[in-house]
């Protein structure tokens, strides 16, 4: 039996989903906000359905003397994921209607479901129904065998029982002895909006599921039919995109084709009403072609992440309050960007910190007539983006401009084959993917001319300024001439995947990350070898690779304290022995903590560096990533800070223990309330305001 154990990764990220559902039964929070976190915990779910359930189905096709070969056992794992949905799913269900429905009811929000409608809302659903949902409503009969009809992707269908009437039928009810018939009615809420508006009554506001006004209206559907009952379902498909061989031939054209094919994936969850006959759901299987372990069950409802778009009749009331980032007063008014960050490192902490920063260093560096070059990695960018423009901009200002387009970022490729057309006409050099690896690292570097000075963005997120607004991440501005040379170089080999290349201050994934990082972890065994002080602080959105873990849990057996922040997935497995020293936290607030940040104690020269790169396999072994240090001494300590606010964080934070619970943090009478990202918004509006009052001071000292 080998020594350490580990978590499974599909299960931790459960685990986490659960998290994200405790947030929607949070009566802290606003009511608005509690109905996001079911729409977020909702999504998340399907994703998880769509990409990672597909690999597991194909394993327990395998034969069994190859399942032995796998370090878990697929129907097992399988099993226990279907056990844990069914669990939330129930658990999803109590905080919908024991919950939220009474808390809508409270604020005179009645969301009609089997209430009885009154003679006006009877009249406005009929009218509806009629004036703009007959058409797109067309029902298909279900003829097993004969006719299958294809089912699309996360879409909502009405599987529908019914009889064929006889005279004098609707009085005499239905024999036992009729043989049913069955249909199916796609709900178009891509069409229409899933909830519907009725008219307020006396003072209170009436809301109802687009899928019910389809139910209570659709014996116009069915002339000749007596309707028997009704039920909800939705098919969820395999999204992950097999590329068969990605070094040879065309790569865009592979995915583009692969694309196509997104929607018409096998089935990787059935997700039905409970509450149907099991003869009835018997029929839709056998109809659908579908295994045992498709079939999930669910609720009355489905797509929960429509509730994003839950209509509001008393707002801006019951939303959370609005969020306004903070100015950076280093980077304010009409100063030059490069200026700035000529004199000294700046850092931006979003979305505490507005990302509009970032936007004018690209443009900035578009028309400055020094600026020869713009080199940029995008990996996710928003619609519209600022990004994009910016560097067509320079483009067309004549500037020499290549960006590397990560077309292989999940369910981003379409989005990003656009934009890459977008740039490519406008002249900027494209370098598409390299095969067999995936860019990750979020980098841009601006070149000048002769011996002025360059400048870079690093960054732990997205060059994406509208999720800028709601993930945690950090960046720097820099003009620190080593990290520039080695930035070049890593450009370098994205354009021509050359080799040879050294990296001293950056930890560059595929070739000295992964190496760097068991060096700092055994620096930090070796201090405690010799009697000093060894402590680390990992804060990432997930942690898998085995070997990275296996390297922590020694450092745990030898006395190094490690404090591990992780959001997602986590398969370190704390509250062993060999995992004493180990403590670990999730955080899930209004924010979405996206930031990797890795800290070294050293014997007190504290080393800390910012990543695109979690602790998973992928990153490790399959992608360019990039961690790059933080050197100034003042930057170095903010990010501490930030680092033990989160540590000591007793409201949005979470233990998580070795059967993946999420355990509240205690709190006695004499204990501060720490809620970290509200802390953090504080800290930063100190220090600015501090930053401030000195130059005012500074400012009327000079006079």
């Amino acid at each position: 039996m080998q020594k350490y154990q580990f978590l499974n990764r599909d299960l931790s990220w459960l685990s986490f989903n659960k998290r994200v559902l405790q947030e929607a039964s949070n009566t802290r929070l606003p009511l608005y906000e509690r109905i996001k976190f079911l729409a977020i915990y909702s999504s998340n779910l399907d994703e998880f359905y769509r990409v990672r359930l597909g690999t597991y189905k194909r394993f327990t096709e395998l034969p069994a003397e190859d399942k032995d070969i796998l370090r878990e056992n697929p129907d097992a794992i399988l099993k226990n994921i279907n056990a844990e949905v069914d669990r939330q799913q129930n658990e999803f269900g109590n905080i919908f209607t024991q919950e939220i429905i009474p808390a809508l009811e409270e604020e005179d929000i009645i969301l009609i479901r089997d209430q009885s409608l009154c003679e006006e809302h009877h009249q406005f659903v009929k009218d509806f129904f009629l004036d703009n949902l007959l058409p797109h409503v067309q029902p298909i009969l279900l003829l097993k065998k004969q006719i299958q009809p294809f089912l699309q992707n996360n879409v909502i269908y009405i599987a529908v029982k019914l009889f064929k009437k006889r005279k004098k039928e609707e009085e005499e009810g239905i024999p036992k002895s009729r043989r049913s018939r069955y249909a199916i009615i796609k709900v178009p809420s891509h069409r229409f909006p899933r909830f519907i508006e009725l008219p307020d009554r006396d003072g209170k506001h009436f809301i109802m599921f687009l899928d019910d006004i389809i139910k209570l209206r659709m014996k116009l559907l069915f002339p000749g039919y007596k309707i028997d009952s009704s039920y909800s379902f939705k098919l969820s498909r395999d999204a992950d995109l097999l590329i068969e061989d990605e070094y040879s031939g065309d790569l865009i054209k592979m995915i583009e084709n692969s694309l196509k094919k997104r929607e018409t994936g096998s089935p990787s969850r059935f997700l039905y009403d409970a509450s149907i006959p099991k003869d009835f759901l018997k029929f839709l299987k056998d109809s659908f072609n579908l295994q045992n372990n498709d079939m999930v069950k669910g609720a009355r409802y489905h797509n929960f992440q429509d509730f994003f778009g839950f209509p509001n009749p008393k707002y801006p009331e019951l939303e959370p309050e609005s969020f306004h980032p903070l100015k950076v007063d280093d980077l304010q008014g009409n100063k030059s960007v490069f200026k700035t960050i000529r004199l000294k490192d700046q850092i931006l902490h979003f979305p505490y910190q507005s990302y509009e920063y970032v936007i004018r260093f690209l443009n900035e560096a578009a028309v400055d007539p020094k600026v020869v070059e713009i080199k940029a990695t995008q990996y996710r960018v928003a619609d519209n983006s600022a990004v994009v423009n910016a560097l067509i901009n320079a483009a067309l200002n004549g500037k020499k401009v290549t960006v590397f387009v990560e077309v292989k970022a999940r369910f981003d490729e379409e989005a990003n084959l656009r934009s890459a057309n977008e740039m490519r006409k406008a002249g900027v050099k494209i370098i598409d993917s390299i095969p067999g690896l995936k860019v990750h690292a979020k980098l841009a570097l601006v070149l000048r001319k002769g011996d002025k000075k360059d400048y870079a963005f690093l960054s732990t997120g997205n060059f994406n300024e509208k999720t800028a607004k709601i993930y945690s991440d950090h960046g720097l501005l820099t003009s620190n001439e080593v990290i520039i040379t080695e930035l070049k170089q890593l450009f370098d080999y994205l354009e021509n995947q050359t080799e040879g290349y050294e990296f001293r201050k950056l930890l560059v994934g595929r070739f000295n990350l992964r190496r760097s990082l068991i060096e700092l972890i055994d620096q930090e065994i070796q201090n405690v070898k010799k009697g000093h002080k060894g402590y680390i602080i990992l804060k990432m959105n997930g942690l898998q690779e085995r070997d990275m873990i296996t390297k922590l849990y020694e450092a745990s057996e030898n006395g190094v304290k490690i404090d591990l922040i992780i959001r997602g997935i986590c398969c370190l497995k704390p509250n062993k022995t060999y995992a004493k020293n180990i403590r670990i936290i999730r955080i899930v607030d209004q924010f979405l903590e996206h930031g990797r940040i890795f800290y070294f104690h050293n014997l007190g020269e504290e080393l800390l560096y910012l990543s695109s790169a979690d602790w998973m396999n992928r990153n490790l072994h399959r992608r360019i990533e990039c961690a790059f240090p933080i050197q100034d001494k003042k930057i170095k300590k903010e990010l501490i800070d930030i680092l033990n606010i989160q540590l000591n964080d007793n409201v949005s934070a979470r233990i998580l223990d070795g059967k993946l619970n999420n355990l509240p943090i205690p709190i006695n009478g004499k204990v501060k309330k720490i809620q970290s990202q509200k802390e953090i918004f504080a800290y930063l509006n100190k220090k600015e305001t501090a930053s401030k009052s000195r130059k005012n001071r500074a400012a009327k000292d000079s006079v």
